[in-house]
């Protein structure tokens, strides 16, 4: 399974280095940082020093614009967000999620899971949340639940990798016998359900079912609807020829203005 550990609007250079540091030691090197406050953050001291030695996670790590950038080729997202969220993805902790979703797809090696981690004072918007498939909550003292953002990333990391068999897993020589095993039908990605998802409402408005003005919380329902489903590479193609149909049937019963 392939493992990508997402920062959004990162403000503090240390904690970049520290999580770049949580990762490396868990075995993990897939970095993306969303729109961070500083432009030359990989590069900036505090970093350097806070990641002590993960400098090959720095080195391969990427800062992108966008989440849609950060985000390709992931099939499952997890936000890290302490406020519950209406109409958002369900509330679980990490422990026995990691372990459902490691039994599901553990044997996939293209699945990509991603987790995703707000501004150290913002925390997470809730567009962000809705895209996700679950919340996790790191269960914590009630009374000083405050984690730190690198902290944070190691419990998940650590808790992920045991979730995947412990690092003595990587260790272990390639079984040559399951190659032979047929592939799972490619799930869609985060990005391309992102896709449909604008192609839907577009065909829902269209079709008069979504009124713009007021579209109140129908697409993350929606987006939550199709996270469940596990949508699959062919099912977005069918998905999208239905939203397409939808949209010029629409189009053809418009009265034509004849001039």
């Amino acid at each position: 399974m392939k493992t990508r550990f997402i920062l959004l609007n990162t403000s503090h250079a240390g904690n970049v280095g520290a999580t770049a540091r949580a990762m490396k030691v868990m075995g993990f090197t897939d970095l993306v940082l969303v729109a961070p406050r500083w432009a030359n953050v990989l590069r900036r001291e505090e970093t350097i020093q806070r990641a002590s030695g993960a400098l090959d996670v720095l080195a391969n790590a990427r800062v992108v614009a966008t989440l849609d950038e950060a985000i390709e080729g992931l099939h499952h997202l997890c936000a890290t967000a302490m406020t519950l969220r209406d109409f958002g993805p369900p509330t679980l902790e990490p422990r026995p999620h990691f372990a459902a979703l490691a039994a599901e797809h553990g044997q996939n090696a293209n699945f990509g899971v991603g987790f995703l981690f707000g501004s150290e004072r913002f925390g997470m918007l809730n567009e962000d949340v809705y895209r996700c498939h679950t919340c996790l909550s790191i269960p914590t003292d009630p009374k000083f639940g405050s984690l730190n953002l690198a902290a944070a990333a190691q419990v998940l990391a650590y808790d992920w990798r045991e979730a995947l068999g412990g690092l003595a897993t990587m260790m272990m020589p390639t079984d040559h016998a399951s190659a032979a095993v047929q592939e799972p039908t490619p799930l869609a990605d985060a990005q391309q359900l992102a896709g449909l998802l604008d192609h839907w409402q577009q065909s829902l408005t269209d079709i008069g079912f979504l009124d713009p003005e007021a579209p109140k919380k129908l697409m993350p329902r929606l987006n939550q609807l199709f996270n469940r489903a596990q949508v699959t590479q062919d099912e977005i193609h069918i998905l999208r020829g239905i939203a397409k149909t939808m949209s010029q049937v629409a189009h053809d019963r418009t009265p034509k203005i004849k001039g």
